[in-house]
């Protein structure tokens, strides 16, 4: 794009509107607060922060009872405070001061003093009638100058939700109320519809009502249980990634859900990663650690015997559970959990040998996704940033890492892939590939990855023998290009909104007699298609037709096949396609032939 002054002039002036909404969700939060004191005397206040799409606030409402219904008042009141014409102005305060502004605010008390302890002064900002303090909280700002700036038809209080204070389950739980806030209420109602729509494609509402998986307290939280449904459709992605895997030269390996802590003391994850862990297991005066990667295991096999270049690329494969210690607050249907499985493989090779794999990857990547018909995706170079010493500061050769990055940067541009750059996104293994797009609800997701290793050959003494015979480091390339298979699971049920391809649903044909004389030939007729290796059932149950076709499509049923009178005695199906409705009636042997292929990929 040609770049002139008045695209540089709409640039800036898009910044300084995105700064403005910032601040106008900042002083909503306020006008929040205030609105809770005035309806709910008492309230203990804890934090208010601007959050992407709004802002939210944390209130200790003690023994009151506050609940969805509340909203609307709250919002009335905070339009009520913006037809005051209120000022937002900053206040230069001492701690002592602070201290005894907000003696009867404990958590604000805990805030001031983690401020103390930080050396840094405590600010706040007052909203103002003229002189008169209507509302003061500390805050570091920024806000609008006035409630003039605030649109009050563009923000909308939406939920009410339980948040632990200051993140941590040793905390008090707080009571969380969340506000969007927009430039105009167009871009509101844009934003609820939206919101709207990925409330009807969440999965975890599909998944209920499609019998896909569930979750039982008495076992757990984040382990979900796989219904019959669920688990065909990922027995089903399963053994297509098998085989596309099997062709493309890797080899399935099975490994145990467990080890021995010094593996993870020699990989780095207790180190880098002990937070996400499950604590250890004791076993005859040995500690133990549920895996939350499979690397570990799969560099123990890579060196049960010693390589030779002529072995190189070695690709190993394995859908290998994993389990990480995801905080309850985080849990999310099964986008997040407790314990899942990988589509993983780790790939080792020559640095020669590493843009020909990463090529390779991709080149599978592209055909995977498209057999899905999922696109929309971008890809983002995750790099290092050096000057973070927590996450990168066992990197010795950081040239070694410059490498790889320049090589991932090389193929990007050869394929002719748009991407961006993402600095300290890298693993604190090495530099890689996101693949990149946006869930239901506008957010940015990672939906696969390829990483380049230079830090586990050294840790693990992963070498083969190069043609001269002497002993090289392999380089070692991170892969899954399903990630998880609950999260591509969850992913492929919201972008679907549970119409699933015929191939991949539970049941693909519903077979549906309208009296009890069409049976037999309904029968006859599901057995054929069970023949072609189609899912199939029938209708052989008490009920209108119509009641039973509204069942079969509640259950997201591709085909449904009706059999009265004319079909019986023309050797035909009157059809219906989920999507595109009656299609007519067509012989049983013509219907048969053409959804043959769409009964498998």
């Amino acid at each position: 794009m040609k770049t002139t002054k008045k695209t540089i002039k709409k640039a800036v002036s898009k910044k300084a509107m995105g700064n403005n909404l910032e601040k106008v969700r900042h002083s909503l939060s306020h006008l929040l607060a205030e609105a809770v004191l005035k309806q709910f005397s008492g309230t203990k206040l804890g934090i208010g922060p601007v959050i992407e799409n709004g802002f939210y606030y944390d209130f200790d409402f003690g023994n009151a009872k506050v609940t969805d219904k509340d909203l609307q008042a709250l919002e009335n009141r905070m339009r009520g405070l913006m037809k005051k014409e209120l000022v937002f102005k900053k206040e230069k305060t001492t701690y002592d001061e602070a201290k005894k502004f907000f003696k009867n605010q404990p958590y604000k008390l805990e805030l001031i003093k983690d401020l103390k302890k930080d050396g840094k002064e405590p600010t706040m900002y007052a909203t103002k009638s003229g002189k008169e303090v209507i509302f003061a909280d500390l805050c570091a700002g920024p806000h609008v100058a006035s409630t003039k700036e605030i649109n009050p038809e563009a923000f909308k209080l939406q939920k009410i939700a339980g948040a632990y204070w200051k993140g941590s389950e040793k905390n008090p739980m707080l009571t969380r109320i969340y506000g969007l806030a927009f430039e105009t209420k167009e871009d509101l109602e844009a934003h609820l519809h939206m919101l709207a729509e990925a409330e009807r494609r969440d999965h975890r509402v599909l998944a209920e009502k499609l019998d896909m998986f569930m979750v039982d307290e008495k076992i757990g939280k984040g382990l979900p249980l796989w219904l019959p449904n669920g688990y065909l459709v990922r027995h089903l992605i399963e053994t297509y990634m098998y085989d596309k895997e099997q062709k493309a030269g890797y080899k399935h390996v099975l490994t145990p859900i467990l080890a021995k802590e010094g593996l993870y003391k020699t990989s780095g994850h207790l180190a880098h990663y002990k937070e996400d862990m499950y604590a250890p297991i004791e076993i005859e005066g040995e500690r133990y650690y549920l895996r939350p990667m499979n690397c570990p295991h799969h560099h123990s096999i890579y060196n049960h015997k010693l390589m030779s270049y002529r072995d190189l690329p070695f690709r190993m494969a394995e859908f290998g559970n994993v389990f990480r210690f995801e905080r309850s607050g985080t849990l999310s249907g099964m986008i997040r959990t407790r314990g899942f499985t990988q589509n993983d493989s780790h790939i080792y090779a020559t640095q020669e040998q590493l843009e020909a794999e990463i090529i390779g990857i991709l080149e599978l990547f592209k055909e995977v996704y498209d057999d899905f018909n999922i696109g929309g995706y971008w890809f983002r170079l995750s790099l290092p940033d050096f000057k973070n010493k927590e996450k990168y500061g066992d990197v010795k050769n950081k040239k070694m890492w410059e490498d790889g990055a320049s090589v991932l940067r090389s193929v990007l541009k050869k394929l002719k892939l748009e991407f961006v750059e993402g600095l300290g996104e890298a693993s604190f293994y090495g530099p890689k590939i996101d693949i990149q797009i946006k869930n239901i609800y506008g957010k940015e997701d990672t939906i696969a990855t390829i990483q380049v290793d230079y830090y586990s050959a050294a840790k693990f003494n992963l070498n083969y023998i190069d043609k001269d015979g002497t002993e090289q480091p392999v380089v070692v390339i991170h892969r899954a290009i399903l990630g998880s298979f609950e999260r591509f699971f969850s992913f492929l049920l919201e972008t679907t909104a549970g119409d699933l391809p015929t191939w991949l649903s539970p049941v693909q044909c519903k077979v549906i007699n309208v009296g009890e004389a069409h049976l037999p030939y309904a029968k006859e007729v599901a057995a054929q298609l069970e023949a072609l290796g189609a899912r199939v059932e029938v209708a052989d149950y008490d009920g209108s037709v119509g009641k039973k076709i509204r069942e079969a499509e509640m259950k997201r049923i591709p085909y449904l096949l009706v059999i009265g009178d004319k079909e019986v005695a023309a050797k035909s199906v009157a059809i219906r396609k989920r999507g595109e409705g009656d299609l007519g009636i067509k012989k049983t042997s013509v219907f048969l032939k053409e959804i043959e292929s769409e009964l498998t990929k």
